[in-house]
């Protein structure tokens, strides 16, 4: 597929704010919306490769779900590692065992289903979890899992079926997510039943691109990212989320993603090198800011951070992202590994 310098800008701008959201920025309320980012982009991604293999006969399934343990376990699994004499040392027995739980789920890409019966995302004690932002890699994961199997399935109808298949289910998993914050909200934010339809808004995006190609369009290009922009300042821990509110940041990547070509002032912005940068280390930059923040407040038993202290967490999570993105992500991706 054809590279898109922006689309690892956009990462920038998912997970810089979720960042400043677990730092305690309160200027970033709606910092969280940056997992919801990723799923589209996820979506948007994953499917773009699955059509093309699939329409030029050369896809495998043993060799998409290499391509994405390449992709994720190594980096994964290195900083999992790290957290294991860190836990040892810092958490009480029942924290371990909470740990414990969680990293058998991350294991078993099920880490959402653990942390569901465990805490809610918005607890005060979840800042101590230093694992608990693995809840969207195990939705991720189980996507990756099932989806090429229902699209070469479904793909035995028709590409235009597979494509209505795909808005029937995206439609669903919203409306369910919908009911779900009213009667489970824990459930709701963590399961994949109701995080679906935003993986699927890619993939319906990704179904449009291939079909019509990226659009220029200025003005709808710089909606989508007003759109993610606005929900980041604007939204809260309140916010019923995933529901009808989560459309706004999700329609705003799609916005992006369809008419984000990159002669529109939209993607030459977040086609800036420092965008694309961030972007390129974005997955271990996820992997790392939720340990060495919860860390560090198991240290000091303080949840709430001082700025200073917040900026220097945030400049050292970066260093480690630098370091695990440059000899753990990239060597382990390249095919001749």
């Amino acid at each position: 597929m054809k590279y898109r310098a922006e689309i690892d800008g956009l990462r920038a701008l998912a997970v810089v704010p979720v960042i400043l959201f677990h730092a305690g920025f309160e200027l970033f309320s709606g910092g969280f919306v940056g997992v919801d980012v990723f799923f589209v982009i996820s979506g948007y991604l994953i499917t773009t490769i699955l059509i093309e293999d699939i329409e030029n006969k050369r896809f495998s399934i043993l060799h998409f779900y290499e391509r994405r343990a390449r992709r994720i376990l190594p980096a994964l699994l290195f900083v999992m590692t790290l957290c294991v004499p860190f836990s040892w040392i810092l958490l009480s027995d029942s924290a371990l065992s909470k740990f414990g739980s969680g990293l058998i789920g991350v294991s078993l890409f099920l880490s959402n289903v653990v942390f569901w019966r465990q805490q809610g995302y918005f607890d005060e004690s979840a800042e101590l979890n230093p694992i608990l932002h693995t809840w969207s890699l195990a939705v991720e994961e189980q996507y990756y899992v099932l989806f090429p199997i229902f699209l070469i399935l479904g793909w035995r109808f028709s590409k235009n079926s597979t494509f209505w298949m795909i808005v029937i289910i995206a439609a669903i998993s919203l409306l369910l997510s919908e009911w779900g914050w009213r009667n489970n909200a824990t459930a709701n934010f963590y399961l994949a039943p109701t995080r679906a339809w935003e993986l699927l808004a890619g993939s319906i995006a990704a179904f449009i691109v291939q079909k019509q190609g990226v659009q220029k369009n200025n003005l709808l290009a710089l909606l989508g990212i007003a759109a993610i922009v606005f929900s980041i300042f604007f939204y809260n821990e309140n916010t019923p989320f995933p529901s009808l509110y989560a459309l706004v940041p999700v329609l705003g990547v799609v916005l992006f993603v369809l008419y984000g070509d990159k002669d529109t002032l939209a993607a030459k912005l977040l086609s800036i090198k420092a965008f694309v940068g961030t972007g390129l280390i974005s997955f271990s930059v996820y992997l790392w800011h939720q340990p060495v923040f919860a860390f560090f407040r198991i240290y000091t038993n303080q949840i709430s951070l001082d700025w200073f202290i917040s900026f220097v967490l945030i400049i050292v999570t970066f260093m480690l992202s630098y370091f695990s993105w440059r000899y753990i992500e990239k060597p382990f991706r390249a095919p001749n590994f």
